[in-house]
């Protein structure tokens, strides 16, 4: 491979892209309530000045998406799809050390919402495309490079919206890489792992009702919407999961045991996974969540004056299904609410599973390994989603990958969508080594 184009402008670029972006103030707090234009028309500009040409699309005004393809030198080569969300979750200022949309640069470290998620990783692809053009380096397949609206909500307005309607611009992409993969677990003394994201549980928010006769709350009532709407939501929220281990997080319990010097089956009878768990030091945090389907309450809302029963009253649950567990969720759901209560999907998406023991997985691990020879990847299943799941309506296998070396005491995933959002500026530079070298070997 050549000499990697990566200078010191590319570092200095992804930090200060990094910070730019935090300023602008992409909050979406649902419903549509969102605009992602000024971040998109940043990014554009930026990949414009690196000789692309990027494509702004919007199915609502406001709420743009950015696409651009990079050529590759081999025509024949099936193209790759790099994507990153420009929205964020809210933040409440008050409850921060540094104001949220600051994107101040303190103790060589980046603060603000979209640190982590996932700004960062924007701006490591906007830096390295621009080292690429300044050194005049071309892939060897083509590269598209996607920054999406909405990830945060529904994805409606955002990926969901360029693959139902752009599928053209993803022509010959067959694989994805996007965020919440390849950050540094220091998982107890000298063991330094870097999980790599290839798979996601599947989506499945809900809204219950329940009906019921409407009366004065001061009489018995047999037919009582909240009684009947709470059972139900006390059932589900007391329920355990059976276990059922996928290919995915089966093969990150078996590289996890035996980085602790433990040969283990995952799936025989004779393991005791809750036994085994605590022995794989915090990366056992990695499968803990993802070992079954999950349904969480979320929210409830009934009623509209203390002294009348209500006629109905609704719920929200936040429901996520293993690869192959939809089938079970779906039949446990409707026994748990029961015959009192009806249940409808307010928002589905797919699990997704994709490869560990191809050429891709192995590329992004030596990736990394490169440039952290002491650390070790693993891989692992997400236990939320990402746009990955809208774009693999057009067959793109997606993992998660947006690499950063963090310090020890470093909470990474406390922070997404947590309070002091940040990213230490080394992290930023090695990211952009790791996304530089793996793009140009895929």
């Amino acid at each position: 491979m050549a000499e990697s184009p990566v200078d010191p402008v590319a570092l200095d670029e992804a930090v200060e892209f990094t910070s730019d972006l935090i300023r602008i103030d992409t909050t979406n707090r649902g419903g549509g309530d969102c605009r992602e234009r000024p971040a998109a028309e940043y990014v554009a500009e930026r990949l414009a000045a690196a000789g692309l040409e990027p494509v702004l699309l919007e199915r609502t005004p406001g709420r743009t998406n950015v696409v651009a393809r990079i050529a590759g030198s081999d025509r024949c080569a099936p193209a790759l799809l790099v994507h990153g969300h420009l929205d964020v979750v809210p933040a409440e200022a008050a409850d921060w050390s540094t104001h949220p949309f600051s994107g101040e640069v303190r103790d060589g470290v980046v603060w603000g919402r979209g640190a982590v998620d996932m700004k960062n990783m924007d701006a490591m692809v906007l830096a390295v495309v621009r080292a690429w053009a300044r050194a005049g380096v071309r892939p060897r397949r083509d590269i598209v490079i996607a920054y999406t609206a909405d990830e945060e909500d529904s994805a409606v307005d955002g990926s969901g919206f360029l693959a139902d309607h752009h599928r053209h611009l993803f022509e010959g992409c067959t694989e994805g890489l996007s965020e919440s993969g390849a950050f540094t677990v220091h998982n107890g003394p000298g063991q330094l792992l870097y999980p790599i994201a290839a798979g996601e549980r599947g989506t499945a928010w809900m809204k219950l009702t329940a009906h019921g006769t409407t009366g004065h709350g001061s009489k018995p009532n047999a037919a009582n919407a909240v009684s009947r709407l709470a059972a139900a939501v006390a059932r589900i929220g007391e329920y355990r999961w059976p276990v059922r281990l996928t290919d995915t997080v089966a093969a990150c319990i078996t590289e996890l045991a035996a980085l602790q010097g433990l040969s283990v089956d995952p799936r025989a009878r004779s393991t005791d996974l809750d036994e085994l768990l605590p022995k794989l030091g915090p990366a056992g945090a990695l499968v803990e969540a993802t070992m079954h389907n999950s349904a969480n309450p979320t929210m409830l809302t009934a009623g509209y004056k203390v002294n009348v029963v209500p006629g109905h009253a609704t719920a929200y649950v936040d429901g996520r299904t293993l690869p192959g567990g939809e089938e079970e969720f779906l039949a446990t759901l409707d026994e748990l609410t029961g015959p009192d209560v009806t249940w409808e999907f307010h928002h589905r998406e797919v699990a997704l599973e994709a490869p560990v023991d191809g050429r891709t997985f192995a590329v992004l691990r030596e990736s990394v390994e490169r440039f952290d020879p002491e650390g070790r990847v693993v891989p692992f299943c997400m236990a939320g989603g990402t746009d990955a799941k809208q774009f693999s309506r057009l067959g793109i296998t997606g993992y998660g990958f947006s690499p950063l070396k963090l310090p020890p005491g470093f909470e990474y995933w406390s922070l997404f969508h947590g309070v002091d959002e940040r990213v230490p500026v080394e992290a930023l530079h090695f990211g952009v080594h790791v996304l530089d070298h793996a793009l140009r070997t895929l």
